[in-house]
């Protein structure tokens, strides 16, 4: 007998009496919607120091749209290694390196400018670092993916998603105000050195703590019997489950690539990063450059935008469980939340018909609002993938929808260095949440694909 099936037999795993326990797949959702968290911290930091950093050191505008662009060619190039990987050896022992590894790098960061270089060397020197947290960072959403597959019934997974997808604006929520005090108070370097403290202390909880669900000391026996039955596939990560892995070979891909809802997936997550990448980059820098706002005052003014974007992204993943069970289709249920979510996301480009910041401020709340609300692609995959391939039709998602990383940077850092003014950089995202409504329009039903094994 195992050390989790004499747990569960004894009786470690029952709470006591009087006590409501709280299910163990909550547990891995709050764990995971942290991870991720911290993980956008990572990745926005470079946008609350920019400012400093870029006065500092001295580069141009369109040189920081390259440097935030950095991140995306290689968070691009690493999805389908890293999806693979997640194949092949689990989310358990890929993520915990994965933390680990973009953590390091975070941490490097804050030995920038320490030594005499010119501007072009520092450029290339962070370029580098950035283009190592993209490569590090590659497999956490398709992990994230992964352990919602795994853990979260059919019609728990939107919210599921949900949850861990908009923990991307509670970092900007949570982390945007300390960061920008931090800066303020202490210097950007210290933002590094605290962001890499916290990674490393996920990495080693989650390596200690989490299992797959037949393994997880914590997990009950009647759990356990409502994911299975409910549609999680509970043995994806299992050792010995080596025979539900089908070989990538070319049938295979075929198959899956010949999806037309994977393709409609692809464009609206290029779409709604497109958005995404807009606010971790340039919506700070806006607010200094473009609205003359001071840095701790940005810290705070852009957790507004981002508590409203978690409140939408939570509004999805519920509304979209709701409808699937008051009957409504799959179908229905995914894109009727989105496309009004995305339709929402349009009002960005009002800000650019007005100089009162507040209403600048209000209109991005409400556009970040029902950009979350719409993001419900992460849901949409793991519905659609098949269980031989969860990880690497995730990835390929994944990069197709960080291309928006490289291509949204650099385009606004032209424009802006064009123009004096961040106008046409407000239409251009605009047009992106338009673009995601016509993805969702194509995408056609929404079924989960089948390989012949």
């Amino acid at each position: 007998m195992s050390e989790t099936e004499v747990a569960r037999s004894t009786g470690e795993t029952t709470a006591p009496p009087g006590r409501r326990r709280v299910p163990t797949r909550f547990l891995v959702l709050a764990l995971i919607f942290f991870i991720t968290a911290v993980k956008y911290a990572d990745r926005a930091s470079l946008s609350i120091t920019g400012s400093s950093l870029q006065e500092e050191i001295g580069f141009s505008s369109v040189q920081l749209g390259y440097i935030f662009s950095a991140f995306s060619w290689a968070y691009v190039v690493g999805q389908l290694p890293g999806g693979m990987l997640l194949d092949r050896f689990g989310a358990r022992k890929v993520y915990a390196a994965s933390i680990g590894l973009w953590t390091l790098v975070t941490f490097a960061l804050s030995f920038v400018g320490l030594i005499t270089l010119p501007v072009v060397g520092w450029v290339a020197v962070i370029f580098v670092l950035r283009l190592l947290l993209g490569v590090f960072e590659s497999p956490a959403f398709p992990a994230n993916a992964r352990v919602a597959t795994t853990w979260f019934p059919t019609a728990e997974r939107g919210r599921a998603s949900a949850v861990f997808n908009s923990a991307q604006y509670f970092a900007t929520a949570l982390f945007a105000p300390i960061m920008g005090w931090v800066t303020s108070s202490f210097g950007w370097r210290w933002v590094f050195v605290g962001l890499g403290v916290v990674g490393f202390v996920l990495a080693v909880f989650w390596l200690r703590w989490m299992r797959p669900p037949r393994e997880h000391a914590r997990l009950t026996e009647a759990e356990l019997a409502t994911m299975q039955e409910g549609g999680a596939l509970v043995d994806l990560d299992r050792a010995d489950q080596s025979t539900q892995r089908a070989p990538l070979n070319r049938a295979t891909i075929g198959r899956i690539f010949s999806s037309r809802a994977l393709w409609g997936v692809y464009l609206m997550q290029y779409s709604v990063n497109a958005l995404t990448y807009f606010f971790i980059t340039w919506f700070p820098i806006y607010l200094i450059q473009g609205r003359g706002l001071s840095l701790l005052e940005v810290g705070f003014v852009a957790a507004l935008p981002a508590l409203c974007g978690f409140a939408g992204g939570l509004t999805g993943g519920f509304l979209s469980d709701a409808l699937l069970r008051r009957g409504r289709s799959l179908t229905t249920s995914r894109k009727l939340p989105s496309i009004v979510g995305m339709l929402l996301a349009t009002s960005i480009a009002a800000c650019s018909l007005t100089d009162n910041t507040p209403l600048i401020i209000a209109i991005m709340t409400l556009a970040f609002f029902g950009k979350g609300v719409g993001s419900l692609g992460w849901a949409i995959t793991t519905d659609i993938a098949p269980p031989q391939a969860t990880s690497f039709v995730g990835s390929t998602m994944n990069a197709f929808g960080n291309a928006a990383g490289i291509v949204t940077p650099i385009v606004i850092g032209y424009t802006v260095q064009a123009t004096g003014s961040f106008d046409i950089a407000l239409w251009f995202v605009a047009v992106h949440a338009l673009l995601a409504v016509v993805a969702l329009t194509i995408m056609g039903p929404i079924k989960r694909i089948q390989l012949d094994t």
